[in-house]
């Protein structure tokens, strides 16, 4: 203690009548004193509690690091890559619709006077052709109509096929190298008296089969949107499972194709009904009144790109044929024969 500390003592112990405000004076600026020190401790440790991380560390490495904020260093690559998947997912919308917008026109040629392997419309052989012509059951709510139609006679074998394009299908009608109109075809076959003995049918890539004999008339059912055809009431339960009647339905609901062909087309965008109604077939079209031409020719494509130009989809023209396609069968008491019921 030093001396000045000393006679202030001293200064008041001699002032006995202002003893007691010296001490309550001391008291108070005592208090006020810590106070004032309490205030500066919590003050330092709240703008410790503040101060950024990186002035405590003092690794150079990890200042480095982490001086970069947030906003601008671990989310920027985040953002780039957010910003080049929008560029690439707007340059593929963009190329779809002008390809949609590009996208097939159905064109037909102007028929020629004389078709090639055509027969007089007196002929015997087409008037068979038309008498043996199957009727089309179309779904009732098919948007596609039926364009032009054509009846081939083997020379050599009791079979007739019949070759059909319908102005589109819902696959692929956007694109400009989808074929324009879609090709559909099926196959009777018939004995020395002219009556009818076999159908067979495309159905897209395999070809089924249904032993007619005895059951009357010809009859087609034609599939909603597809156009593949099925021997009349033949059930959904024998069709091949990939190509099964509940998978084709449900496709209608999810097929980008629907959308985009309304780019370049009309069409439907959806079945938009039930199971059931998808499997009624109840508009019936009188084929053998709507032929374009009836040849004869075991090799059917001049008359057939004559009347549906060159584009048309070149599927086998025989049932018996495997071209462009694997061997879809060789026995119609394989697994792929299909027993046509009424």
């Amino acid at each position: 203690m030093g001396a000045g500390d000393g006679g202030h003592l001293v200064g008041i112990a001699k002032d006995r009548s202002g003893a007691g405000g010296a001490t309550e004076w001391s008291a108070g600026a005592i208090v006020r004193d810590e106070l004032q020190r309490l205030r500066r401790i919590v003050g330092g440790r709240t703008w410790l509690s503040h101060e950024p991380l990186q002035s405590l560390n003092k690794s150079p490495l990890v200042q480095e690091t982490i001086e970069c904020p947030l906003a601008y260093g671990p989310k920027r690559p985040v953002r780039e890559r957010t910003l080049q998947t929008r560029r690439v997912l707007g340059f593929v919308v963009g190329l779809t619709a002008l390809l949609a917008a590009c996208g097939p026109r159905t064109h037909f040629p102007a028929l020629p006077p004389a078709l090639p392997d055509s027969l007089a419309h007196n002929d015997s052989a087409a008037i068979l052709a038309r008498d043996l012509a199957p009727i089309l059951y179309l779904q009732r709510d098919e948007s596609f109509p039926l364009e032009r139609t054509v009846a081939v006679l083997h020379p050599s074998r009791r079979v007739i096929a019949y070759y059909l394009t319908y102005r589109h299908d819902i696959a692929v009608r956007w694109s400009p190298f989808s074929q324009g109109a879609d090709e559909e075809e099926f196959w009777v076959g018939y004995d020395a008296t002219n009556a009818p003995t076999d159908i067979w049918t495309y159905w897209h890539g395999d070809i089924l089969h249904a032993n007619w004999r005895g059951k009357g008339e010809l009859g087609i059912d034609v599939q909603w949107g597809k156009h593949g055809s099925l021997p009349r009431g033949t059930p959904a339960s024998d069709l091949p499972r990939d190509k099964s009647l509940e998978i084709f339905y449900a496709m209608t609901y999810v097929f980008p194709d629907l959308f985009l062909g309304r780019l370049s087309s009309k069409g439907p965008l959806c079945f938009c009904h039930s199971f059931a109604r998808y499997q009624e077939f109840t508009r019936p079209v009188v084929l053998g009144a709507r032929l374009t031409a009836i040849g004869r020719t075991a090799d059917p494509d001049s008359l057939l790109t004559a009347v549906f130009g060159p584009r048309y989809a070149h599927k086998p023209y025989w049932p018996w044929e495997h071209r462009r396609y694997r061997i879809m069968w060789t026995d119609v008491d394989g697994a792929r024969a299909l027993l046509g019921r009424q």
